[in-house]
Formats: structure tokens, sequence, C-alpha cells
């Protein structure tokens, strides 16, 4: 097969992600090189180490996350839908259980490396700030019917919710992943308004 010879940063983050979703924390830069159809020296030129990868990946992982919330609740007819589908789109690409269970063993070595955990931690304050904008909307939208918390901790609320919910199905999948967030948002919000 031939090589490209621009090698897109992009399709270098996408193949470790996909990787990762197929061997969890094991995964190899031969195994995202061979994914992404490259040499391991192109991976290693452009991150340095399979840490330098997962910095990179973290990184880049947050800034989309944040536009799929962000392009998710957009496409909402409401506020108040704008908050259900931005925390159901947050992973609705997590894939089978199989991966999702791979993805949340790289967590836990993430959680073990400070570099990767601050990282971590700056993903969730991110996702906090855009459901704690989407959630100041649907109270404002509500006015007196709203009957949640403060925005601030309902987002960090919903985020608990929708992460517990994730690892939970990970661990035991039942059904859609997408419809056991739907049903647990639901079952958290409907009484924050009237």
């Amino acid at each position: 097969m031939a090589r490209p010879r621009t090698i897109d940063r992009r399709r270098l983050l996408d193949a470790a992600a996909t990787v990762i979703a197929q061997e969890g924390p094991a995964f190899t830069l031969a195994r995202v090189a061979e994914q992404a159809g490259v040499s391991v020296g192109s991976v290693a030129g452009h991150f340095g180490s399979k840490h330098g990868l997962l910095v990179a990946l973290s990184e880049s992982a947050t800034r989309r996350v944040v536009a799929v919330l962000r392009e998710a609740a957009d496409a909402a007819p409401s506020p108040r839908e704008a908050v259900r589908v931005a925390l159901v789109a947050l992973y609705a690409d997590l894939g089978d259980a199989r991966e999702a269970a791979n993805h949340l063993a790289q967590l836990g070595v993430d959680l073990a490396d400070p570099t990767l955990r601050n990282l971590l931690a700056e993903h969730y304050a991110a996702v906090e700030g855009v459901l704690g904008d989407l959630l100041r909307d649907a109270a404002s939208a509500a006015g007196d019917d709203w009957r949640g918390p403060e925005p601030d901790v309902a987002a960090r609320v919903l985020l608990a919710v929708a992460n517990g919910s994730a690892i939970d199905w990970s661990a035991r999948p039942r059904g859609d992943l997408v419809t056991r967030l739907e049903q647990d948002v639901e079952a958290i919000t409907r009484s924050w308004w009237a």
C-alpha cells in the first residue's frame, strides 16, 4: 500500500481513538500507525511518544465534544430539549459495550497520570460549561416554572449522571446506551420544569 506523503494529524488521532476502542490501554503506536496506514515513525514524529499521543488525543477530544454538544443543542427545538440532546450526544458515539469498556480502561490509566488527569479535569469543566449555558437558557425560558437547581450545579449533576450511566452500561449493557441516557436524564430533570 502506498503511504500518503502528507500525514493528517486528524487522521492519526482518529486512528488512535479507533485502536483504543479495540484494544484499550494495551494499544501501541504500531497499531495506530497500521490503522492510519502510515509508519510508526510518522506517528512518533507527530506526537513523540504514546503519552504525547494521549495528550493530543485528550485535547482534541475536548474541542470535538464541545463542538458536538453545541451542534446538537443548536438543532434542538427548545431549550429544555437542547439539554437532553446535548447529554445524549456526549456518549452517542461510544460504540458497543466492549469498546466502551476499553475506553474506560484507558480512562483508568489516564487518571493515574497527572498530565492526563488534568486534561480530563479540563474536559469535564468544558462540558459542564456548555451544559451550564444550556441550563441557564432552559431555566430562563421556563421562567417561574423552573424548579431545578442553580444551572451550574444542575450541569455538574447531569454530567455525573451521564458519566455514571455510561460506566454502568459498559459493565452491564442492557439495551441501547442512547436510550438509557435519555431515560436517566429524563428521570433526573422531569421535576425541574413545573
